[in-house]
């Protein structure tokens, strides 16, 4: 049976799903109050829990064959901070997984992520996979490029959708490889158990290189009409985006982040999606 931490979120969901259809077992850890019973119908056994208290992260653990984490605390408030889940919660989660004797963890963290990273949750995600590393744990580290789902669903998407003009940090023009967030979840479940990926990070992205303004075009393309830009000054915060996510917006225009995909299609056997693929879909209830 396969542990999933963080079940409840955009990844972790879609990692359960993936991972039944498989016809893994999979007890999914989701906390008191939140919105599990679409999981629980799934076919998901249920555990109550939550990474700031051990205990229960302990019984979680017990009787499981590997555990597959997405859990994080970058949407999150109040007392689940970076410190409490990221950096002491996911030490507790491996602990528990020596404690319990699991036979792989599977970690999804994130391109970029190090010890030494200028970004508070890249560096908690690196000291993360230090521990992972310098444990008696089998790992397997994925460290996946920025998702579509998350960063073009924000700054393109939502104002495409309600008819206003795209925001952009900067020029728009720096490229990089947005991987989907179902192609992240279909690699983390195919490293599970998988001996090609066993005790390895495998960093990826997606199959195109597209800047903001690529993919504001596509979305032109798609829907047949024009679609007005602004463009922010330095320092100018990106309208309805969190203060960390304004971090990694503001980045998107200092830096390109060009990863193909193919360790982890020789890996793991995956096919990233490319993204006028994925933007086609997610416009389709608007095209005439």
């Amino acid at each position: 049976m396969v542990l999933v931490v963080g079940a409840t979120g955009l990844l972790g969901g879609l990692v359960v799903r993936r991972l039944l259809a498989e016809e893994h077992p999979v007890r999914a850890l989701v906390r008191h109050g939140s919105d599990y019973r679409d999981l629980e119908r799934a076919g998901a056994e249920i555990a109550f829990g939550d990474l700031k208290y051990p205990s229960s992260i302990t019984q979680a653990c017990r009787g499981m064959a590997a555990v597959v984490t997405t859990a994080t605390s970058a949407a999150r408030t109040g007392p689940d901070t970076l410190a409490a889940v990221d950096l002491r919660g996911n030490r507790v989660l491996i602990e528990a997984a020596l404690e319990e004797g699991l036979e792989q963890f599977v970690f999804v963290s994130a391109l970029g992520a190090g010890v030494d990273s200028p970004d508070p949750l890249l560096q908690a995600k690196g000291r993360t996979e230090q521990e992972l590393r310098e444990s008696a744990l089998s790992f397997s580290i994925l460290q996946p490029n920025l998702f579509m789902d998350v960063w073009l669903a924000a700054l393109v998407l939502e104002p495409v959708r309600a008819g206003r003009p795209v925001v952009v940090p900067g020029s728009g023009q720096k490229r990089h490889t947005f991987v989907a967030a179902a192609d992240v979840a279909e690699a983390a479940v195919a490293a599970v158990g998988n001996p090609a990926a066993m005790d390895r990070m495998i960093a990826f992205g997606g199959p195109q290189a597209v800047s903001l303004l690529d993919v504001v075009e596509h979305c032109a393309g798609i829907l047949g009409r024009v679609i007005p830009v602004r463009h922010l000054g330095p320092r100018e915060p990106v309208p309805g985006i969190s203060p960390a996510a304004q971090r990694i917006a503001a980045a998107l225009d200092t830096r390109e982040s060009l990863l193909d995909a193919s360790s982890a299609v020789e890996r793991l056997g995956i096919v990233p999606t490319p993204v006028d693929r994925w933007l086609k879909n997610r416009l389709a209830d608007l095209v005439q």
